[in-house]
């Protein structure tokens, strides 16, 4: 067993290596994205299903809450947290559209929408969007393997390449955890004291 845990931690190793070396730049762009986006008041809409979901509302958290100092809120929103909604969506309409209806409902021009999809093949996530886009809503993916239909229509991916989901999870939350302390750093130093 004690091998084992070495080969997963090696494979997590490995993931964010390949991160350092092909994704830095991707990361900013993301990161300068989301920053623009805040500065002008608008707020970051993000949303995935299983673990995907669990990081969407991660990064909402530290959004709104803090990540590492204590400064003004800044407007983040995860689409998988109101039960009522997505299962009277699911109910009514099917799962396919409790993203993209969700973000019809509270989405504006100068959000930022992040789908998170391992595979890059979720169908509710790649409509999400699609209606994201069709409202002018800045998109940005994060998706693993080779990147799947979601790439596609996102105006900015960032594909972790793993093909093993849980090395890519353990990539999107440091990615999530960079572009939060990016956005702290960045409009705490615009505040003036």
């Amino acid at each position: 067993m004690r091998e084992r845990i070495k080969d997963i931690l090696l494979e997590s190793i490995q993931v964010k290596e390949q991160l350092l070396r092909l994704n830095i730049s991707q990361i900013f762009e993301i990161a300068q994205v989301v920053i623009e986006c805040l500065k002008k008041n608008g707020k970051m809409i993000l949303f995935g299903n299983g673990g995907s979901a669990s990081d969407s509302q991660h990064i909402a958290a530290e959004l709104v809450g803090r990540f590492k100092k204590d400064r003004t809120a800044l407007a983040a929103i995860s689409l998988t947290t109101n039960t009522s909604i997505l299962t009277s969506l699911a109910n009514d309409y099917g799962y396919e559209i409790i993203f993209s209806r969700q973000i019809e409902a509270i989405g504006k021009k100068g959000d930022v929408a992040i789908g998170i999809s391992t595979s890059g093949k979720a169908k509710n996530v790649i409509l999400g969007i699609k209606q994201a886009k069709k409202m002018g809503i800045k998109t940005i993916a994060l998706t693993g393997a080779e990147g799947g239909e979601l790439v596609k229509f996102a105006d900015l991916s960032l594909v972790v390449s793993s093909h093993i989901t849980a090395r890519i999870q353990e990539a999107h939350i440091t990615i999530g955890h960079i572009i939060c302390e990016l956005v702290e750093e960045t409009l705490m130093a615009d505040v003036k004291l």
